[in-house]
């Protein structure tokens, strides 16, 4: 039997004390009750090892004591769903917001976004520790956008399944592309990919079978997609599409982006127009929006789908909540179970499932 768990990170500059737990009810899409399951600062962005024995989580702050920038720390996942905690490493950029862990589980990657920066560390694959920081890249550029482009903003790190590093960078309305050998970033050829001046790059996903990648741009609320050549790793643009609605005039931005593991559905959150946007993936992996679902909150920021592909939670961070929403499995709709759990600031959702006799 499974017991299906979903870890919250959150921000702890209100009432939150750091990583949550709820289980989670696979029949209902329900969350059950909420405990405290690690009490560390700023907890915003978590991530798990393909081996499901380490969740790492960053700390997103400035400065850390006396030393400038955030810092990064790894737990041990226990049976029961507990978290062990190893000791922290500093990133030495400011405000880490992202995690990627290498297919072995030997290297782990932190972007600082207030820095433009990416920080590489080893990881021990049996204890899950870090060993000091290993490699600092930083980016340099800047973009159109007079108060969010005056120099790099890396926001996210993800890997394809050749095990390149593509790294979005806000600030220079580039994808940076990576090359990751023996857990050190070398630039790829082609080094990078472009967005239109004054978009945003924020997070980017894969399709699960097609050569497509999908990049949800924060600043103009744009979803773009684009050809993955995976003999080079080379990003070619196929698709801009807005992720709010046409009669929308409001201030929003976006945050996360996923793709549901059947590959027919792309999700996206808007954060001010507070709603999920829905889209239908064709053959080509060309994606035509179907609607916009409200979020029941405020402020949707990152939100998951559990493994079976049948529901959709989102955090809604300054609403302090969580909702659940089934997926139709026909049409992508997302349908609102009714269920909402409060939780402090929440900003990270991480389903993990443990085996339990």
């Amino acid at each position: 039997m499974q017991n299906h768990l979903l870890y919250i990170g959150t921000y702890t500059d209100g009432a939150s004390e750091g990583i949550y737990r709820a289980q989670f009810n696979p029949q209902t899409g329900a969350l059950g009750d909420v405990a405290l399951a690690a009490a560390i600062e700023n907890p915003s962005f978590l991530e798990l090892s393909d081996d499901r024995r380490f969740l790492i989580s960053v700390i997103e702050n400035r400065q850390t004591g006396a030393e400038p920038g955030g810092a990064i720390t790894t737990f041990s996942i226990e049976s029961t769903g507990d978290l062990r905690a190893t000791s922290p490493r500093l990133t030495r950029g400011e405000s880490p917001c992202y995690i990627m862990v290498s297919a072995d589980g030997k290297s782990v990657l932190t972007v600082n976004y207030y820095s433009g920066s990416i920080s590489c560390f080893d990881m021990d694959p049996v204890t899950g520790s870090l060993g000091p920081m290993a490699q600092y890249v930083q980016h340099e550029g800047a973009s159109i956008d007079p108060q969010r482009q005056k120099a790099a903003h890396t926001h996210a790190v993800v890997r394809d399944a050749a095990g390149r590093v593509y790294c979005t960078d806000l600030g220079m309305d580039r994808v940076m592309i990576y090359e990751l050998r023996a857990g050190r970033l070398i630039p790829n050829d082609p080094a990078y990919a472009e967005v239109s001046p004054g978009q945003g790059p924020r997070h980017l996903t894969f399709h699960p079978t097609l050569n497509i990648a999908y990049l949800i741009n924060e600043l103009a609320s744009i979803i773009t997609v684009f050809r993955h050549a995976p003999e080079n790793g080379a990003l070619e643009q196929l698709q801009s599409i807005s992720a709010l609605p046409t009669d929308f005039t409001g201030v929003s931005h976006c945050a996360d982006i996923h793709v549901h593991p059947s590959g027919r559905f792309l999700y996206g959150s808007n954060r001010g127009h507070d709603s999920l946007v829905m889209c239908a993936i064709d053959a080509h992996g060309l994606v035509n929006i179907t609607g916009h679902e409200p979020s029941g909150g405020k402020t949707p920021r990152n939100f998951a789908i559990d493994p079976s592909g049948d529901y959709l939670l989102v955090a809604n961070q300054d609403s302090n909540s969580i909702l659940s929403f089934r997926i139709d499995q026909q049409s992508g709709a997302l349908q609102p179970t009714g269920h909402l759990t409060q939780v402090p600031s929440p900003v990270c959702l991480k389903f993990h499932s443990l085996e339990v006799s």
